[in-house]
């Protein structure tokens, strides 16, 4: 698992740095200033949980665990339906989308519960 981690990870900060760019960039004038707001956070969120994955892939070598593996998955989980629900919603204009959006953060939250519980067991 700590190989999938650590390549979801790369993933998520190599997208993270070019959206954000284009969003910098490419949408500047494209977008309402509320929307590019939202489309920034987003990638401030995938960009958080990149590095959130890299150490999730790190313990996963060092402290292997059915906790660990949740905490990576649902940070996954949440960088799809969180940040790719406020692009979504950004780059076409769908306002229901953003009914995604509270589940992935749900998911970063259970990622970190999960992250903290592994932590708890392993000091016990």
């Amino acid at each position: 698992m700590a190989r999938l981690f650590l390549l979801l990870s790369a993933f998520a900060g190599f997208t993270g740095v070019a959206l954000g760019a284009f969003a910098a960039h490419g949408l500047k004038s494209r977008l309402t200033p509320e929307y590019l707001t939202v489309f920034q956070t987003g990638t401030h969120y995938q960009l958080i949980h990149a590095l959130a994955l890299f150490g999730v892939a790190l313990l996963a070598l060092h402290t292997p665990g059915r906790l660990v593996n949740l905490a990576g998955g649902f940070f996954a989980l949440g960088i799809l339906l969180f940040s790719g629900s406020l692009y979504l919603l950004t780059l076409s204009g769908i306002g229901k989308l953003g009914i995604v959006t509270p589940f992935g953060g749900l998911a970063f939250l259970a990622g970190w519960l999960c992250l903290g519980l592994a932590a708890w067991k392993s000091l016990t």
